[in-house]
């Protein structure tokens, strides 16, 4: 199973790796389009240049935000960076809106004056057909990188290189269409292409923003972690289930209910167990924090304002004191359920032995003597 910081050891790779390949590559395009779009009279062609530059923007983008977001919890923020690689996110899918925009106002102010669409020449359908190979490329090396660690932000910069080589075709189309005489088409194709890198553009700031204002997972998926979290031995039921997402990731807290008279190190180890089979199971789970509850909460009022053991022993001294036998408990079990408190007293087995001795009244005599205080409910007597 990978760990928290090997996953995010990798994220980092990956993040610096796409980044800086596909910043190379962006750049040269960039040129390339731009060159052969003015030499070769190609008006689209050179605003794909413009858009590869957008790119080149979200490749540093990309990389700075990585960067940020691998870095471990520190004094200011001590659940991590990742909400920065949300941020990020949001912000490449503003820009994927802007980019849309612009080729849509482009494409419509060509589409109202034919006169300002130029000839284009063979040189720029070349480079317009390696646009689209190249960048349809990128796409699919950096989801797969998106993929194995995991990362939104990714994932978001792969669809970003897939509209960059969608925007290219529509100029291919364009420039084919121009040079057969279609002087419409490239301006119609552009304001499709432009509404379907807005919709991209648009559900990846979309999940961003769900990100930031902490919305769990979705039902079945919730279903999915209720159902691993019941399958640990000594988990008798699950409330207050609550998730949020974060940079890929998902943050689970839950109350777990367990067998009341467990002790704490039991308890601690059932927490222990629900958490490490989650992380096990549920791939985007990296963040789990398990309150162990002796009962249901939403049944039977918590049991705040009684008194905790140095006062509760305190009372049990005062309340027991015209008693001799209960001098010589050993131990003192208090367990805090149903809003009072139940106690458990262990003495040494010879107290038991002694001659006149009888438990049976003893505890008896301790019951009858807690009935004066209300914070006590119920008593059990233990000899060994």
């Amino acid at each position: 199973m990978t760990t928290e910081l090997e996953l995010s050891l990798q994220r980092r790779h990956a993040v610096t790796r796409t980044a800086v390949v596909g910043g190379v590559i962006n750049l040269i395009l960039s040129i390339v389009k731009v060159v052969a779009g003015v030499f070769g009279h190609s008006q689209a062609l050179v605003a794909d240049g413009i858009h590869s530059l957008s790119d080149l923007m979200s490749d540093l983008l990309v990389l700075v935000a990585g960067r940020r977001a691998s870095q471990g919890p520190d004094r200011d923020h001590p659940y991590g960076h990742a909400r920065y690689e949300t941020v990020a996110t949001l912000v490449l899918g503003l820009l994927l809106t802007a980019v849309a925009v612009g080729i849509a106002w482009d494409a419509i102010h060509r589409l109202f004056d034919p006169a300002e669409l130029l000839q284009p020449e063979p040189l720029t359908l070349v480079a317009a057909l390696a646009s689209v190979g190249v960048k349809e490329w990128l796409y699919w090396w950096t989801l797969g990188y998106a993929k194995r660690v995991k990362s939104d932000l990714l994932r978001a910069n792969a669809w970003h290189h897939r509209t960059d080589a969608i925007s290219s075709v529509v100029v291919l189309i364009g420039i084919a269409g121009t040079m057969a005489g279609l002087v419409y088409l490239d301006a119609i194709a552009a304001i499709v292409v432009a509404v379907m890198i807005a919709k991209i553009g648009w559900e990846l700031g979309w999940e961003a923003i769900n990100e930031l204002v902490d919305t769990g997972l979705e039902t079945d998926r919730l279903a999915a972690v209720a159902e691993t979290i019941r399958s640990v031995g000594g988990v008798r039921d699950i409330h207050m289930l609550r998730t949020r997402r974060y940079a890929g990731q998902v943050s689970v807290d839950v109350h777990v209910l367990v067998d009341p008279l467990v002790s704490v190190s039991e308890g601690h180890m059932i927490s222990l167990l629900v958490e490490h089979r989650l992380k096990r199971e549920i791939d985007e789970i990296t963040d789990v924090t398990v309150h162990i509850d002796p009962e249901d909460d939403d049944r039977f009022p918590p049991a705040v304002g009684l008194p905790l053991r140095a006062e509760a022993l305190a009372r049990l001294a005062s309340l027991w004191s015209e008693i001799p036998e209960a001098t010589e408990r050993e131990r003192v079990v208090l367990h805090y359920l149903r809003g009072r408190i139940d106690v458990d007293v262990h003495f040494p087995l010879a107290a038991c032995r002694r001659k006149g001795a009888d438990a049976a009244q003893l505890r008896d005599r301790l019951v009858a003597a807690l009935q004066a205080d209300v914070v006590f409910r119920d008593l059990r007597v233990f000899f060994g």
